[in-house]
């Protein structure tokens, strides 16, 4: 059996991820113990709320996640994990992230759409990657967040149109370092799928 690790450090909806996970045949760890992390085969990083908070939280752990990245072993950040990934947020005020992915988080621009962008929204694809191996372009996922990241196309794996087109899912130039903006565990059976392409890669 594969052993997978949902990071715990504080932040982040680790139930569901975990529920998601079994659901597709894993039986995923929650820790957030060095030596564990550094065992995986794979690593979940997931996340609710703010990004100095969670940068806060991380901060004891971040040389452990940082020699994980290294590693070339597969890691996927989800939501607020996705966002956590890149370089900097101007949330509150302009933070480091972890700088695995280049680019920057920025709050959506004021317009006639509600922020937060909260619910289902269709993505297209961008290159041929494991972790999107066999959705449809299109497919519908579920999102919610008020800011967004802003990367290369070459670090864009899938996009998403929310007034202005951004990156849904990211990835290192290794691409072994993944995120999605949405929730594949919400997702229904896209985002199960999903899950499941990241199990198949560790």
């Amino acid at each position: 059996m594969k052993r997978i690790v949902i990071l715990d450090y504080g932040l982040g909806n680790l139930r569901s991820v975990q529920k998601g996970l079994e659901h597709v045949g894993s039986s995923p760890a929650i820790s957030g113990d060095p030596g564990e992390i550094l065992a995986a085969d794979g690593l979940i990083l997931p996340g609710v709320g703010a990004f100095v908070d969670a940068m806060k939280c991380l901060d004891p752990i971040k040389g452990t996640i940082e020699e994980y990245a290294r590693s070339g072993k597969p890691m996927l950040g989800i939501c607020l994990g996705q966002q956590v990934l890149m370089s900097s947020s101007e949330e509150g005020k302009l933070t480091d992230g972890l700088n695995l992915i280049p680019g920057k988080v920025l709050r959506f621009p004021k317009s006639e759409l509600k922020v937060p962008h909260v619910g289902w929204n269709n993505i297209k694809i961008k290159q041929d990657h494991p972790l999107f191996e066999g959705i449809p372009d299109n497919s519908f996922v579920y999102f919610v967040h008020s800011y967004y990241v802003d990367t290369a196309s070459e670090n864009t794996l899938a996009s998403c149109n929310y007034g202005l087109d951004f990156s849904a899912s990211v990835v290192n130039s290794k691409g072994n370092v993944m995120g999605t903006q949405f929730h594949p565990e919400k997702s229904g059976a896209i985002g199960l799928k999903i899950l499941k392409n990241f199990i198949d890669m560790c």
